[in-house]
């Protein structure tokens, strides 16, 4: 398949801006392979059976987005990737001319940080201070670059899910964005399970496939770690006939990353698999996701889990009904169909 086969076209009034009220208000499109089901995100206990497991990633997003200039005087703009140590990170730097080695750049209250190195597209920096006390001071929640306006106060706690706890995410595990401590109490009352991987979520996410050719993509990495608590509590929902239930792309990319070798895994590491149409899924059953961008490595991952045409229908359907995209909008439920001929279209139920 080609980049140009995940292509659609959408209203820019239906990107969402703004969170809604409450976590829960969204709205939820239970795909089917015979037909698409709207509902609430706060009737999705009853997309759960007892004995399910749903896989939360507890990433936490960090105020990576800094401000500055350099010696010269000309404005940047700083968003952080990862954080190596106590004082260095890898991050992108947007300025009229790119930084060269050892060359000192200024931020807001007047913390300094050094061009260390590059790496391809990323910079190697080192700052004077401890980097968390200056993402703590100085620090702008990076908000996708499709939500056109500054972070707010509101972004602080809504560009977070409530269950997040582990620090080293640029991008939020959006579909975890949608639960609320309500929620979460009571998957236990239904006899529904929850684990916990971590997936830091880089800002490649969002970057576009610029090869038409898909096998001359080059996937970018992220950070992970699935613990043997996980590769446990996997195997004996399997064993008793439950679903696994991803909550995200990011667990999605965790689970079938750390089961590489054909059966899941406890790992710690980079992983750089990049999932499409034609890719086999071991480890997951089911999956929430938000809607994704055109022609993004997401919206290819998703095709190869539900199937291509049943994806595409689903979108062009959700458009039709005038759902909400992207990191602050609506969700859906997928079910996994990559071992199952696809045939089918989205009608209202």
């Amino acid at each position: 398949m080609q980049k140009s086969d995940f292509n659609y076209t959408l209203p820019n009034e239906l990107i969402a801006k703004y969170p809604l009220k409450n976590r829960v208000d969204s709205r939820l499109l239970v795909v089917e392979p015979s037909h698409c089901d709207d509902r609430s995100f706060s009737d999705f206990l009853s997309c759960l059976k007892q004995g399910d497991l749903l896989v939360f990633n507890n990433t936490r997003v960090i105020p990576a987005r800094l401000f500055g200039k350099k010696i010269t005087g000309g404005q940047l703009e700083i968003l952080i990737e990862r954080v190596l140590d106590e004082t260095s990170v890898i991050a992108h730097i947007r300025c009229s001319k790119s930084p060269k080695a050892n060359t000192q750049l200024i931020l807001d209250n007047d913390y300094r940080c050094t061009v260390a190195g590059r790496e391809d597209d990323l910079f190697n920096l080192t700052f004077n201070d401890p980097v968390q006390q200056v993402l703590a001071d100085i620090g702008h929640i990076p908000l996708p670059p499709y939500i056109d306006r500054d972070d707010e106060s509101l972004d602080v706690e809504r560009y977070q899910t409530v269950f997040s706890q582990q620090d080293g995410a640029v991008a939020a595990p959006t579909a975890g964005l949608h639960f609320d401590t309500s929620m979460l109490q009571n998957l236990d009352k239904i006899g529904v399970d929850t684990c916990f991987v971590t997936l830091h979520v880089g800002s490649g996410t969002f970057q576009p496939v610029r090869e038409e050719c898909l096998d001359d993509h080059i996937m970018h990495k992220e950070w992970f770690s699935l613990g043997a608590d996980v590769v446990e509590q996997v195997n004996e929902t399997r064993q008793r006939g439950g679903r696994v239930i991803a909550v995200g792309t990011t667990a999605v990319r965790a689970l079938e990353s750390a089961s590489q070798s054909g059966a899941l895994k406890p790992y710690e590491g980079e992983t750089q698999l990049f999932i499409r149409p034609g890719y086999r899924f071991q480890s997951v059953d089911a999956m929430i996701t938000n809607f994704h961008l055109p022609e993004s490595t997401l919206l290819m991952l998703v095709s190869a889990f539900s199937g291509y045409k049943t994806i595409m229908d689903a979108y062009h359907y959700a458009i039709e009904q005038k759902y909400r995209f992207f990191s602050y909008g609506d969700a859906m439920f997928l079910t996994n169909t990559s071992n199952v001929n696809e045939k089918s279209e989205c009608n209202e139920v």
